[in-house]
């Protein structure tokens, strides 16, 4: 107990969790993967926060709004808190706003006499508007007001409409804010903690005004179904210890079995973490709930063990017996999980080092650490009458032989004649997040003008200039595709930041200083403005006119970087510029005109799909494999064709009428079922090669059938509860597992116990 315990210090001191399910994922192989896995948890899309604040007047609302965007722009944990109140380049930093006519096109008189004449007229009238507190303070650096000119083009393509300065939805009753958090979509716990920050800032503000917040958005529905998935884990966990608890007492009679028998179980879980954690950068969270689920087996150990004991054998010479049995079941196991290490995905190895470590360990301590620990047995199972009842009927049962092949071959026939698809390729359909709140973050996003998340074009370069270069030569081709109707709007880095070539076109149009004072002078001429009024203005042009290009790094701690990151990916090497689109009508017309100037339409859909189609191959391959080994290595064990097929018969069929079961009953597989049927045939080996041990000793046979009850009524308790749950991921797995419990123990009852053994009991 003293060494885990400091093996979980340790552990808890070394240990990083990771969420990146990068790692879980096969090497991209086309544009579109490649995009999915590097935005998949750090794009800017994983990040954003929706809020909407509603249940009071609109002008209450907008208050509570801007204060809400002051309280978390405040905070390092917030990249971007946008409410639409900083509309203008007057929000921008000083050192921008030159940039002004650079960033936007301008007329080619822009600053000829006569234009900057009729401007001035214009700002005469302005002054004299109510609109004259807003232009005055403009004038003396830009009495064009290209600023707002600049600040109107740069709005989003769909934003929401504006009430008292900040964003609402369309009826007016909803104030709207977007937050990009500056930690990863798939950090859960910073992701908790940015909630828990918008959430009590929002209470500190609304007090007892009655309005509420709502928010949405992957981070926020992170921490909604982690806080789901701990409350029904934590629920099932409660009822599953206390009946475990309850079933071992039963079972034994001895308040120390229930403590023993998780000794193996902890050991194992320990030493597969530390051996993760040993050999790799962090250890996935993946890993651990995959993991410890795969290593169920384990709980059988002990069972076994405390089983088989009996007054007058002691516990060392009891194991001893136990242990080519055991240590069979675990090397095959152990061997078959050695296929995972060849599998090309980081998070598959992982798994596999977890899993085989945990299993040697925990078959160790079985042997090595609980013989100790056990008090000397005062009943022999082998006695219980009961047992001897249920055997009694057992050996009555028929010895199935053709009946196995009518099940192979019905199990097969639903597999190829199941209605629907087999495999579910969907992520979407896995997600655990309640329809309504996806409803919600639909409207959000279509309140927000979100783009569409299924198609995006991209545009590659060697680098950030080149691809924003060849993206603006896109721009007449969207521009022609919106006016024939089959794009809405579209969005790309180059309305945010021009790229370098043409930033230094627009400043060959700046005119120099002397023409510029000459034209202007000849335009103030006509007005009551003084003559050195606008000396900021021509300051501004000029420094314009000589500043180095604007870069995506100067963008950093402004409204445009966002929208730059996000649309402007760079790597080693290369750079890619993402067009957003909104309202997609034509695809393929849409995909063909991209494609002839250079750029692609990706389908980010089809690219998850082919993604988990590719993992799930990886998967079903290494299992192929991990198949035949574990065969190989019962076969050498038990030295006997005959032997060796009946203890891993019963674990095949089980898999195929599992399969069958699902498919029958309309579900559409996916990895979580995969995972259930792999800790299923690890159960169904286990059952039958304790069967097998049993051979023709009537005694053997009743402690075995003893212990694998008890091992099957455990785990058949856990994961029914499972089954039972509301998160697919656990009913999935629970499930299959509890169905292959079922499966694993019948037919390793009537196929692998011994045939010669009934006839001597009838003889007896």
């Amino acid at each position: 107990m003293l060494l885990l315990g400091l093996l979980t210090a340790w552990l808890s001191g070394r240990m990083q969790v990771s969420g990146d399910l990068r790692k879980f994922m096969p090497d991209a192989r086309t544009p579109a993967q490649k995009l999915l896995l590097d935005e998949l948890g750090e794009g800017p899309g994983a990040r954003l926060l929706l809020l909407a604040l509603s249940g009071a007047a609109p002008e209450q609302l907008a208050g509570q709004s801007r204060q809400l965007q002051q309280a978390l722009a405040e905070d390092p944990q917030f990249e971007l808190v946008a409410n639409g109140g900083q509309a203008g380049l007057e929000a921008f930093p000083e050192r921008l706003l030159p940039y002004r006519y650079l960033i936007d096109a301008l007329p080619a008189d822009a600053f000829s006499a006569d234009r900057l004449g009729e401007e001035l007229q214009a700002r005469l009238q302005d002054l004299g508007s109510p609109a004259g507190a807003l232009v005055e303070p403009l004038l003396p650096s830009d009495p064009t007001l290209q600023v707002l000119r600049v600040a109107e083009a740069l709005q989003p393509a769909n934003a929401p409409q504006r009430i008292d300065e900040v964003w609402f939805d369309r009826s007016g009753r909803q104030a709207l804010l977007l937050v990009q958090t500056r930690a990863a979509g798939f950090d859960p716990g910073a992701q908790q903690q940015a909630v828990d920050t918008i959430t009590a800032a929002f209470a500190g503000i609304a007090g007892d005004s009655g309005s509420r917040l709502e928010m949405s958005g992957p981070g926020a529905f992170s921490v909604k179904i982690g806080n789901r998935t701990a409350r029904e884990a934590g629920t099932i966990g409660t009822i599953d210890t206390l009946g475990m608890i309850l079933l071992l007492w039963i079972a034994y009679r001895s308040w120390k079995m229930p403590i023993l028998g998780f000794l193996p179980l902890a050991s194992a879980g320990l030493a597969g973490l530390s051996a993760v954690a040993l050999a790799f950068d962090g250890v996935h969270g993946i890993t651990i709930a995959f993991g410890f689920t795969l290593i169920g087996v384990v709980q059988d150990y002990p069972i076994h063990f405390f089983s088989h004991q009996r007054p007058g054998r002691s516990p060392w010479d009891n194991v001893r017996a136990l242990w080519p049995t055991l240590g069979t079941g675990v090397v095959a196991t152990c061997i078959a999980y050695l296929t995972f290490l060849f599998s090309g995905v980081d998070g598959l190895k992982q798994l596999s080092v977890f899993t085989i470590t945990a299993l040697a360990t925990a078959a160790l301590a079985t042997r090595y650490l609980l013989p100790a620990l056990v008090d000397p047995a005062t009943r022999d199972f082998a006695d219980s009458a009961a047992l001897a009842r249920l055997w009694r009927h057992t050996r009555r049962l028929p010895r199935p032989r053709r009946s196995l092949a009518l099940l192979a071959v019905a199990a097969l026939g639903v597999l190829v004649w199941a209605p629907g698809p087999f495999w579910q390729n969907d992520l979407g359909k896995l997600t655990p997040v309640d329809p309504a709140d996806l409803q919600r973050d639909a409207q959000l996003r279509g309140e927000l003008g979100a783009p569409d998340v299924r198609y995006v074009i991209t545009v590659r370069g060697a680098d950030a200039q080149a691809a924003l270069a060849a993206s603006e030569g896109l721009r007449p081709v969207l521009q022609q595709l919106v006016a024939d109707g089959a794009l809405d709007r579209y969005d790309m880095a180059a309305r945010y930041l021009p790229s370098a070539a043409l930033q230094r076109q627009r400043q060959q149009q700046l005119p120099d200083e002397a023409t510029l004072r000459g034209a202007l002078a000849t335009a103030v001429a006509g007005t009551p403005f003084r003559d050195d009024a606008f000396e900021p203005f021509i300051a501004d042009v000029q420094r314009a006119r000589s500043a180095p290009a604007l870069q995506p790094q100067d963008l950093h701690g402004t409204p445009l970087a966002t929208a730059v990151d996000g649309l402007l990916l760079q790597g080693q090497g290369h750079a890619t510029v993402l067009v957003s689109l909104s309202g997609l009508h034509d695809v393929a017309a849409v995909a063909t005109s991209a494609r002839l100037h250079g750029a692609e339409l990706l389908d980010l859909k089809h690219a998850s799909e082919s993604l988990v189609a590719e993992y799930r191959g990886r998967v079903l391959m290494a299992l192929a494999v991990a198949v035949l080994l574990l065969s190989a290595t019962v076969w050498a064990a038990l030295r006997s064709p005959r032997r060796a097929l009946r203890v891993l018969l019963p674990m095949l069929l089980t898999t195929l009428v599992v399969l069958a079961l699902l498919r029958a009953s309309g579900v559409e597989l996916n990895l979580f079922h995969l995972i259930g049927l792999i800790l299923a045939a690890g159960l169904g080996l286990d059952y039958g090669l304790f069967f097998e041990h049993a051979g023709d000793s009537h005694a053997d046979q009743l402690r075995t059938l003893h212990g694998l009850l008890v091992c099957s009524a455990m785990t058949l308790l856990v994961f029914s509860l499972l089954g039972l749950s509301s998160i697919p991921v656990l009913r999935a797995i629970g499930s299959t597992v509890a169905l292959g419990v079922v499966c694993n123990f019948v037919l390793a009852l009537l196929v692998s116990r011994h045939p010669w053994q009934e006839a001597a009991d009838a003889a007896a």
